[in-house]
């Protein structure tokens, strides 16, 4: 019966925090189209409205511990679903993002992503997005900002093991800019797939920044050696026991 009632409250969460997508979306974007800033304040909105609401309907509570980058840097970050997204850009002041270029087309979240600077990629040219990307930064194009990418690529649930691939090290040498890695739990009590939430404190840590100009193969595996034992802490912390130990 817990279960039941804890799986229709999730249900509730997640078509609330849908519905709320367009009605803010109604508010700021007017707003958006005149004053870009209008698009930061947009989505600092919902992604706080969305940890807010899980912590009084699915009793999701979320912390974000450690030192916010605020300059033009790189945030490396484990990621394990969309919660943990959503929480760095509650408190990222101007995040972008690396996404495939058909996102653009997305209601509300596609253009959304493009005024705040996304970096919309086609197969085979993101060597080039992102060379421009930084050349628009440096000519005053762009305004400086974190660019949020994920070193293994995709989702990785809690307890599972991914290689980081080594687009993440070449970012960090094409921007030539300091890398602020990430961990998380989150995953913990919001799936990657699924409709259950469960009730608990999510986190997600910013780790001491690792400077620009490391050797390709140091910074990889510093990376690696900072993001995977500090998220593996915040795992057990909430509780979670992997299946091989």
């Amino acid at each position: 019966m817990a279960y039941a009632i804890q799986w229709l409250r999730s249900l509730v969460f997640i078509v609330q925090m849908y519905v709320m997508m367009f009605v803010l979306a109604i508010y700021y974007t007017p707003l958006a189209i005149i004053w870009r800033d209008y698009a930061f304040h947009g989505i600092h909105a919902y992604c706080r409205y969305v940890r807010w609401s899980a912590s009084w309907i699915v009793g999701l509570r979320s912390e974000i511990r450690g030192e916010v980058p605020s300059d033009e840097v790189l945030i490396a970050s484990k990621h394990q679903s969309f919660f943990d997204v959503l929480m760095i850009v509650s408190v990222a002041p101007r995040p972008k993002f690396i996404m495939k270029a058909i996102l653009k087309y997305a209601p509300i979240v596609g253009w959304y992503g493009m005024r705040i600077g996304n970096v919309a990629v086609s197969r085979g040219k993101r060597g080039t997005a992102i060379k421009q990307m930084v050349a628009d930064v440096k000519a005053g194009v762009q305004d400086p900002g974190q660019l949020v990418i994920y070193p293994q690529g995709t989702r990785v649930a809690p307890g599972v093991k991914a290689k980081y691939k080594v687009g993440v090290g070449v970012l960090y040498e094409q921007t030539g800019q300091d890398v602020v890695p990430a961990a998380t739990n989150v995953g913990v009590f919001w799936p990657r797939h699924g409709i259950y939430r469960k009730p608990g404190l999510a986190v997600v840590e910013f780790l001491p920044r690792i400077e620009a100009g490391k050797p390709l193969d140091e910074f990889m595996k510093e990376l690696e050696n900072v993001i995977e034992p500090a998220s593996d802490a915040l795992m057990a912390e909430a509780g979670f026991v992997a299946d091989n130990q």
